[in-house]
């Protein structure tokens, strides 16, 4: 059975390379499912329900950039990073890119990155994963052992210092190595991207207020205050009903 072709949102505000790039696409086999001009399009398209396999996104455009955007994605998607500046590539490797490009982008390297895309996505094709339900607890570590934490419990995650940190009354550690990595584990459980250090539980919100450039703060059961990144929240906004 022939594999269905992989669906490439592109975004990029210069649209000769817009169109290159769609068109390079398109002959490498690939749906092209939005051609869209800065960051802020890419999440709205998003959160009125676009769906794609691969995110390319050019890092520097208009309102929020492509790093911004890759911060604020609400789901583990492949994103591939567009720029004619290789002095971007550490940020973007941190942001867990699946694979950088330089412009002008040529068909042979836009192939390997195609292979790349569709290894990282390969486990998830034999159908889709089931939502779990009902309690949940993960592991954190205590001394030379580990200790069971109920997720109902934890208000949110961030990566701080090479780790994965709960915080559920107190600060621990985890046995992820990275947010992309908990929230594979955790997928289904309701989670947000707050930024691209910090993974939210929407239910553990107890206020909101406005921050400055379309950034959110928000306050967790605990009285702890945190910022949401312009670009996330959007969707934070969305699962809380506001």
């Amino acid at each position: 059975m022939t594999a269905p072709p992989l669906r490439a949102l592109v975004a990029e505000d210069e649209p000769y390379n817009l169109r290159r790039l769609a068109r390079l696409l398109r002959e490498q086999g690939c749906e092209v499912v939005a051609e869209l001009e800065d960051g802020d399009a890419v999440m709205e398209w998003l959160d009125h329900g676009g769906e794609a396999d691969a995110l390319f996104l050019d890092i520097q455009m208009p309102g929020l950039t492509g790093l911004e955007v890759a911060g604020a994605l609400p789901r583990n998607l492949p994103v591939v990073f567009v720029t004619a500046y290789s002095e971007h590539a550490v940020r973007a490797f941190e942001q867990e890119a699946v694979d950088y490009l330089l412009k002008p982008v040529t068909a042979e390297r836009l192939a390997r990155t195609l292979d790349r895309v569709r290894a990282h996505r390969a486990p998830r094709e034999d159908g889709p994963v089931p939502k779990p339900a009902g309690p949940f607890r993960y592991a954190v570590k205590a001394g030379e052992g580990l200790v069971f934490l109920d997720l109902a419990r934890t208000t949110h995650f961030t990566y701080e210092e090479d780790a994965v940190w709960a915080h559920a009354g107190g600060r621990f550690r985890t046995l992820w190595k990275s947010l992309s990595e908990a929230e594979e584990a955790l997928e289904g459980r309701g989670l947000v991207r707050g930024h691209r250090h910090l993974l939210l539980r929407p239910e553990a919100v107890v206020g909101v207020r406005a921050g400055e450039f379309g950034r959110l703060l928000v306050r967790l059961a605990g009285d702890q205050e945190l910022e949401v990144s312009r670009g996330a929240a959007p969707q934070l906004k969305k699962r809380l009903g506001l």
